[in-house]
């Protein structure tokens, strides 16, 4: 059964109490607490796998940084005083400027009421009504002083209730907080953080958005890239990699995965119950921790059409249309998962959440404390107002993406279409149907161009000359007026070693001849794009 947030708060702020006294006044305590975190060993590895554990503990898991960072005992004042309950307490202790002084009264949102049968349909056309939300003068609204006053760590509390209900309608975690985020990024950053030591492999999908995995390389932490196919990462494949590695060879035995389940980026392709169930079993035989990140979760496609938004039990019901999460399936607390509000309601909001286990929880908001600092108010307004009773509630909120997912669907469909007879034609690339996201993976057939060779390299070297076509290709759709991702841009490594793969004609460098283009763009841009695509792809093949 989830644990709610206000309950576990309480808990925090008490423990926070006697965490800053043993910090601020008690230097032999504070230096017994830091040394016994610092004492805290990684998973042994054999030559060939790990000596797992089976305390069930998994704070091994956790960085140098992270075990040696201190709390911010600024932040535990605070925490202390709002424990007391409002009003409770006369602060002489904080820094930010009186309410009376913000040049700012109320703020307005204006959203769509969902009254229609399809409202992302209504609100992009234009007919449907809307509706304003969010002025402190509203009953039960989130005071405006409270939004945009200093705040600590996993972000205001009224954002966090509303939150954690949104996580646990959906993926019902067990013993699982919610902590806020500026954005997805910020969110798997952070987690990289926690767990990424000088040294350390962690484990990726092969090609995924690289500016995420770029980040945590200054670290000095090196990826092991895992074959995936037009269903995702490959269960077989992340089992073969862990099973046969070698500590001597490689470094050390790899103890993170990071993946993007549904839609992923960029290939589109999403993974079924059958692989998430077989993955979580590995990461749990192998002593993984995993990092979902799942921005595109909502935006899940063929599926609830016939599930009536007016039911009474219509949130029960399409929150069990999804596949599940790997949140949803974690008895350990190896999962965190990382969701993000830029594909469903705006990126520029810069919001989202990590939810994990109360472990990895704590040293979350030790970072933020020490860090970032809480989401901006601002968005955590919005957001808190939206899914309230004055604004969607959680219903309603279910109602916009269940509408948003099939807008997405339509254009995907669109595209897919226009695709047959501007692309397919040519018989130089094909694509698949994605289940989920923003994206097609366009695979270009550069067997069929006259310059393509295949020869002995050596080993662990490609065998094709497919990354030079492919960045050729790039090229001329740029010179002809057309932006569209090469899949070298996504590779999350380049390193000899990792990208070899299974032998003889499988290195991942022969496997770059895609193409990823979006479907989030209006039909014109589409029209327009695939035209340009096809003439491209008709030039360079009669080269």
């Amino acid at each position: 059964m989830a644990l709610s947030y206000p309950s576990f708060a309480y808990l925090s702020f008490v423990q926070s109490y006697f965490d800053f006294f043993k910090l601020a006044f008690t230097s032999i305590a504070s230096t017994w607490i830091q040394s016994h975190r610092i004492g805290l060993k990684r998973i042994t590895s054999t030559t060939n796998g790990p000596d797992v554990r089976n305390d069930g503990d998994l704070s091994h898991h956790l960085c140098r940084e992270t075990r040696e960072r201190k709390p911010n005992a600024i932040k535990n004042v605070w925490r202390m005083a709002q424990a007391k309950g409002p009003g409770k307490v006369i602060t002489l202790a904080n820094g930010d400027p009186h309410v009376s002084l913000y040049p700012i009264k109320k703020v307005l949102f204006e959203v769509a009421t969902l009254k229609g049968s399809d409202p992302v349909l209504e609100w992009r056309d234009g007919s449907g009504p809307s509706k304003t939300i969010s002025n402190r003068e509203c009953p039960g609204a989130l005071p405006l002083h409270t939004a945009l006053a200093y705040g600590a760590g996993a972000g205001i509390s009224a954002t966090l209730e509303a939150l954690t209900e949104l996580i646990n309608a959906f993926h019902s975690p067990r013993n699982h907080l919610v902590t806020l985020t500026l954005g997805n990024s910020d969110g798997i950053t952070k987690c990289f953080r926690l767990f990424g030591d000088r040294g350390d492999t962690f484990l990726a999908d092969e090609l995924t958005f690289s500016a995420l995995t770029n980040a945590v390389t200054a670290q000095g932490v090196t990826w092991a890239p895992v074959k995936i196919d037009d269903g995702g990462l490959i269960p077989e494949e992340l089992e073969r990699i862990l099973s046969t590695w070698n500590t001597r060879k490689r470094g050390k035995f790899p103890h993170v995965l990071y993946t993007v389940p549904c839609g992923q980026n960029p290939t589109g392709s999403t993974l079924s119950l059958e692989r998430r169930k077989k993955i979580y079993a590995i990461a749990r035989r192998y002593d993984l921790i995993i990092l979902e990140d799942d921005p595109y979760y909502f935006l899940q496609f063929d599926r609830a059409q016939d599930i009536d938004p007016s039911d009474e039990d219509f949130l029960r019901r399409f929150a069990g249309s999804f596949i599940p999460s790997f949140l949803s399936m974690d008895v350990d607390g190896r999962v965190l998962r990382v969701d993000s509000f830029s594909k469903i309601l705006a990126p520029g909001m810069r919001l989202g959440t990590v939810t994990c286990s109360p472990l990895f929880h704590k040293y979350l908001i030790e970072l933020t404390d020490n860090s970032t600092q809480q989401p901006a108010g601002f968005g955590q307004l919005f957001l808190t107002e939206l899914l309230g009773e004055e604004g969607w509630t959680l219903s309603g909120f279910a109602r916009w993406v269940k509408s948003l997912s099939e807008e997405y669907e339509r254009r995907r469909d669109f595209l897919l279409d226009l695709f047959e007879t501007k692309i397919a034609s040519t018989g130089y690339a094909s694509v698949c149907r994605p289940q989920a996201g923003m994206f097609v993976w366009v695979k270009v057939d550069f067997k069929k161009h006259p310059r393509y060779t295949v020869k002995n390299n050596g080993k662990n070297k490609p065998k094709t000359n497919c990354m030079e076509l492919i960045q050729e290709l790039f090229a001329k759709c740029m010179d002809n007026g057309l932006a569209i991702m090469p899949a070298p841009i996504f590779l999350v490594t380049e390193d000899p070693k990792a990208t070899a793969g299974l032998g003889d004609g499988d290195h991942l460098l022969d496997r770059v001849n895609y193409l990823r283009a979006t479907f989030a763009g209006t039909e014109q841009t589409m029209t327009s794009g695939l035209a340009i695509l096809g003439e491209t792809l008709v030039q360079f093949f009669s080269e």
